[in-house]
């Protein structure tokens, strides 16, 4: 190992390593980029982007960030942030949870499944998971609770649910991974169209199958007359969140938007069902206009200080240290690409889905794509692995989320046991999209032809 690669080595430990301090990601990927950059020049190590004293990587680090920010793909990151958080309040999800519980709340497990089906499509119109798991707690778990249902299986139910929206379009987590990967959004949506609607039903039929095993988990409530009434009311509170998804994901899958535009498409319909609603006052917009501002700055601070962290580390060699290390395993190339989930799924337990997006998987994909893998299968993989990290102690933010709005009885230990069954779904579902790539692949080619 070179001292370049033995530097790179470092700089990535101590990267890890500095996470745990709760010091802000951003100033650590930032200034680990500039320290290692100083240590190489003292060291007169070959860092690929400076020579002698022309200051080149000043000027390589300026153009990057510069390319970050007019990249017109990352428009669409504030856009779709903005339409979940109007959606959070304007009472659509509301609406939803009423009339779905009318009708399925006399089956067993049916006030879970009715969460189940809201948050599927929070989550095609959402993709924030601090706002889907906080709006599905307070609307579900006092219900839940009321009725009867265990607590680890209500509280395991909403985190499990709430973080699909990170995986079903629009998503801000893939649109990051397309920028990241050099893909086309459209592409990497539809590849994961199928995997997230996947994971809602497998979550369906576990919920079923505790309501027949442990009826006592998951009671059937006694309902009104399913009449035409129950059913109108239902098409009413379906209506509005059904338009938008067409909306925003029709005219991204049907060429008629791109990712950008769709997004602006999506934010102005949010903005227009709050208004038709009347249920926004100026006070709660500015509170989402501050709230869209707040999460689009943490997120591009993050992004600035892994393009820093990467240009550095990959200087120094430590993609083709890692490409070695990967490529030297015992094993073929599934194998490879396990080892590489294995590590992402533990590393998940550790490190934000952001940290995992922006450093992990630009230095991991070339090696796969090398192998002769899809690089649309591979980067689903991948989501779904970073999906499960938001339900992992000690970092899963959904649990945090959670917790910080469930109702009293409501502890750690219940939201843990809770979440348990579907970590366990999840890794089946992975283990199912990696077999049977169709899975993922399937769209894109029906939508654009082999």
């Amino acid at each position: 190992m070179s001292p370049s690669e033995m530097l790179a080595l470092s700089m990535f430990l101590s990267f890890i390593g500095l996470v745990f301090t709760g010091f802000p990601v951003a100033w650590v990927l930032g200034g680990l980029a500039v320290l290692y950059t100083a240590l190489a020049i003292v060291l007169e190590l070959d860092i690929g982007f400076y020579t002698g004293v022309d200051w080149n990587y000043t000027a390589l680090s300026v153009d990057r960030i510069w390319n970050v920010m007019e990249n017109w793909v990352m428009v669409a990151l504030p856009m779709f942030v903005f339409m979940g958080l109007l959606l959070d309040r304007s009472g659509v999800a509301r609406d939803l949870l009423t009339s779905v519980a009318r009708l399925l709340g006399p089956v067993r497990g049916g006030l879970a499944i009715t969460i189940t089906v809201i948050g599927l499509l929070l989550a095609a119109t959402t993709g924030i998971i601090g706002a889907s798991v906080v709006l599905l707690a307070l609307l579900g778990l006092p219900v839940m609770t009321e009725h009867g249902y265990d607590k680890s299986l209500a509280a395991g139910t909403v985190c499990a649910v709430g973080t699909l929206g990170i995986l079903i379009p629009p998503s801000i987590m893939l649109v990051l991974m397309a920028d990241r990967m050099a893909m086309s959004v459209g592409d990497l949506f539809m590849g994961a169209l199928l995997p997230g609607a996947m994971l809602g039903g497998m979550y369906i039929l576990y919920l079923l199958g505790v309501g027949l095993i442990k009826p006592e988990h998951a009671p059937a409530i006694p309902g009104e007359p399913i009449d035409l009434a129950a059913v109108w009311d239902l098409v009413k509170a379906i209506i509005p969140a059904a338009g938008l998804i067409m909306a925003v994901l029709g005219s991204i899958f049907f060429g008629l938007a791109t990712p950008t535009e769709a997004a602006g498409v999506g934010a102005a319909g949010a903005l227009l069902l709050a208004l038709a609603r009347g249920g926004l006052s100026g006070s709660e917009f500015r509170q989402v206009l501050q709230e869209t501002t707040r999460t689009t700055a943490f997120i591009f601070a993050v992004l600035l200080g892994a393009t820093a962290f990467s240009l550095v580390l990959r200087g120094l060699g430590g993609d083709e240290l890692i490409e070695r290390a990967l490529l030297g395993l015992p094993f073929e190339s599934n194998g490879i690409v396990i080892c590489i989930l294995l590590a992402t799924f533990l590393l998940g337990f550790f490190l934000d889905w952001i940290e995992l997006t922006l450093i992990v998987l630009p230095l991991v994909s070339p090696v796969v794509i090398n192998l002769g893998f899809d690089p649309v299968w591979f980067t689903v993989l991948f989501a779904v692995c970073l999906q499960t990290s938001f339900l992992t102690p000690p970092v899963g933010f959904a649990i945090f989320y959670l917790r910080g709005v469930a109702p009293e009885g409501f502890d750690v230990a219940t939201i843990y046991r809770g979440v348990i069954p579907f970590i366990i779904i999840q890794l089946i579902g992975l283990v199912i999209i990696f077999q049977w790539q169709a899975v993922v692949t399937w769209l894109p080619a029906q939508a654009y032809g082999p």
